[in-house]
């Protein structure tokens, strides 16, 4: 998927193709003004006051608590950017601000515009690992309320796909223990389990990071089948010949490549002969070039973040097949643009 700057009209057209726009703007000054411009009517709740009914300026003040010339022109940029609508002095949700801003809509992504103010924080320590080659690792500094926002938005962005997740996952005949490592909220291990009701899965997680997901999980009412184990994958004993499916979820980017190898290892050893092991992440092409704008910007976003970035299809193989596991197909995720599931099979 590629970001870009989409002209209107055949002279912004013309522009773009004798490359004269300066395109860098827009790269980089607009989108971050739209960018926060967004997050804040989130924050403010702007999009919570327009929930039920239409309402004028005053009202929408009122409601938010916010100053009234000022709440006018946040509200006037959110209808240049398509979120909101307004009508003589009335202004209402637009349908895909309804879809995904608000708290109780089905694919929320109130939580996640929440996160990003965490992540915003993140970003800015770019410069600082380019220079020194430190990453921030945010799990080990973040306290508790942002670990709360942390999971919250890890959650609703996994609501955009779990229901794909479940559908496209292959799962073994007559398959009954799946291990999700790194599973935190669960929802993806919950909506497994919904599609496969012989299936119970384990949710092995920090201990931390269980402390502020066991909430969210509980909202399920999927206890008898979808638990946590409080533990480290990278050291706890995974059992033996144990899992009918291992299921890894935007984890494997914190690790190194030769971390990686040596979790496959241990989860092939841990799988029943049959069993797979997934791992479901953004996925970025082995050799750099233009137009992979989903690859490289998670890719640097990891890096600087955490211990390492996002991986290629054939890094993933080769973790696989070092540990003795055979290449099944991969699963090519259409709800997110450049996740997939790369999957292997115990023989």
């Amino acid at each position: 998927m590629k970001l870009i700057a989409a002209p209107e009209n055949w002279l912004e057209r013309l522009a773009v193709w004798l490359k004269i726009a300066p395109t860098p703007i827009s790269d980089t000054h607009l989108s971050f003004m739209m960018a926060r411009t967004i997050m804040v009517g989130v924050k403010l709740g702007v999009f919570e006051a327009l929930a039920e009914q239409s309402r004028t300026v005053d009202e929408i003040a009122t409601y938010c608590s916010t100053h009234k010339t000022a709440t006018q022109t946040l509200l006037n940029t959110l209808v240049h950017l398509g979120y909101i609508k307004l009508r003589r002095d009335q202004y209402r949700l637009s349908t895909l601000a309804r879809k995904w801003m608000l708290k109780d809509a089905n694919q929320s992504l109130y939580d996640k515009m929440m996160l990003q103010f965490l992540e915003w924080e993140f970003v800015e320590h770019y410069e600082d690992y380019v220079r020194t080659g430190q990453p921030v690792d945010y799990h080990n500094y973040m306290n508790n309320q942002q670990w709360q926002i942390y999971q919250r938005g890890m959650r609703s962005v996994a609501g955009i796909s779990a229901d794909e997740v479940a559908l496209r996952t292959p799962i073994p005949k007559k398959a009954t223990k799946l291990l999700d490592i790194g599973g935190a909220h669960g929802y993806y291990s919950v909506a497994l389990c919904r599609r496969y009701p012989q299936l119970q899965s384990t949710i092995l997680e920090l201990p931390a990071a269980i402390e502020h997901a066991q909430d969210i999980l509980a909202q399920e009412e999927m206890s008898s089948r979808v638990v946590h184990h409080a533990g480290d994958a990278l050291t706890d004993d995974l059992g033996r010949s144990e899992w009918d499916v291992i299921f890894i979820s935007s984890l494997t980017h914190h690790f190194d490549d030769t971390t990686n190898i040596a979790l496959a290892k241990r989860i092939a050893q841990a799988l029943k002969p049959g069993g797979y092991y997934i791992v479901q992440d953004f996925i970025r092409i082995d050799t750099p070039k233009s137009g992979d704008h989903l690859g490289g910007l998670f890719n640097l976003f990891f890096a600087a973040t955490s211990q390492a970035g996002i991986y290629s299809e054939s890094e993933i193989r080769h973790w696989q097949q070092q540990a003795g596991l055979q290449p099944h197909r991969s699963v090519w995720m259409r709800t997110i643009p450049g996740h997939a599931q790369i999957v292997a099979k115990k023989i």
